[in-house]
């Protein structure tokens, strides 16, 4: 077993993004963002401050405590304008609004979106807001409202079809019987379970196209992934929504610890979230092997395990912690629901989360954990 040890995120050089740069603009716009809390302190809508560098934002309306959070489909619309498929982006965006809500212990209630186009294709909105009908069907949201904005040269994307960029923007309601989910309740020798992914979800994807171009040209998106699918195909999986599991588990009076949704900065990087509150570390022995489009695009670009670890959930999309006690119950939960679950790990006292990696390599990553 190899063993590497960093404790910064360090930029995947390969990729195209720098991530370090990413998080540095993100901290710097969240600075400016929590100066202007100070204006509606004491008032309606007053946000909780202990949420720095969380899934979503808390905000207090008497006894009602709202949240929001905002999102995006990424550049995985550019595999949608390359295979000329529309209508799986839709839970694309409705996952990574309303799973990142639910991750603070909120129930999503309703969604706001912005397509902004170069110019129209009615037939090209129609299935996107189709696709999204359906995710929203499937995360129990409501779609109250959004906006089409024909900006001309300002949009560009592949090939001759409209061009777009989609975001959105969730609300949902913290129940007053409900703690705030911000990893406090964490405890040293918690349970970690994982639940599977079933493909890249909305991130990595510019590495993902990085590779796929260097290897099979500009039409990479036509070759063949597996039988009868091509790899534009494949990349369209269309996230899975991982809210309506994660609210039975509240519904059945579980005491969720912590949970972890897996995007941008992979498992460790997501799961410090959730470990910082109390100084914890982690011990990560089962997680669910990697998709195999993940393996083969690994192995295309022959990439260390830390970098793909670092830039895709390698199939494992949403953490749960909870007490050891009730792990058996939470994975029936989760299973009654459709979802393939396993136990992951262990929360530990030191500060510190080794992941032992379930790739051809077989590393142990080693981070920070605070």
């Amino acid at each position: 077993m190899g063993l590497a040890f960093y404790g910064g995120m360090s930029q995947a050089a390969s990729s195209g993004i720098n991530i370090e740069l990413g998080d540095q603009c993100s901290s710097v716009a969240f600075e400016w963002a929590q100066k202007t809390f100070k204006y509606r302190e004491g008032k309606d809508g007053s946000a909780d401050t202990r949420l720095k560098g969380s899934y979503s934002q808390i905000m207090n309306y008497g006894d009602v405590r709202l949240a929001m959070s905002s999102d995006g489909v990424g550049t995985k619309i550019e595999i949608a304008e390359r295979a000329g498929i529309y209508h799986t982006l839709g839970f694309d965006l409705v996952a990574m609004v309303v799973d990142d809500l639910v991750c603070n212990g909120v129930e999503p209630a309703n969604l706001s979106n912005i397509l902004d186009v170069d110019y129209l294709d009615e037939s090209i909105v129609r299935k996107l807001m189709e696709g999204l009908y359906e995710a929203a069907k499937v995360a129990k949201v409501s779609v109250t409202g959004g906006e089409i904005a024909e900006l001309g040269s300002r949009i560009g994307g592949y090939g001759e079809a409209m061009h777009f960029n989609w975001g959105a923007t969730g609300i949902g309601v913290l129940p007053s019987s409900r703690e705030l989910i911000d990893g406090s309740a964490v405890r040293a020798g918690d349970t970690i379970i994982t639940i599977k992914s079933r493909g890249l979800r909305s991130n990595g994807f510019s590495r993902a196209r990085q590779l796929l171009g260097a290897t099979f040209g500009d039409d990479w998106h036509k070759v063949m992934f597996q039988a009868e699918q091509s790899w534009g195909e494949a990349l369209l999986t269309p996230a899975l929504i991982y809210t309506p599991g994660i609210l039975k588990l509240f519904d059945e009076g579980v005491p969720v610890h912590g949970l972890v949704h897996v995007t941008g900065g992979g498992i460790a990087g997501n799961l410090k979230r959730m470990l910082k509150a109390n100084q914890l570390g982690a011990q990560l022995d089962s997680l669910f092997e990697p998709h195999p489009l993940m393996q083969a695009l690994q192995k295309m670009g022959t990439m260390s395990d830390e970098e793909a670890y670092r830039l895709w959930n390698m199939g494992n999309g949403m953490l749960v912690i909870v007490g050891a006690e009730d792990k058996e119950l939470v994975l029936s939960l989760l299973e009654q629901q459709g979802y393939k679950a396993q136990e992951a790990g262990t929360v530990v006292p030191e500060k510190i989360i080794t992941l032992k990696t379930q790739t051809m390599h077989s590393d142990a990553l080693i981070y920070e954990s605070c």
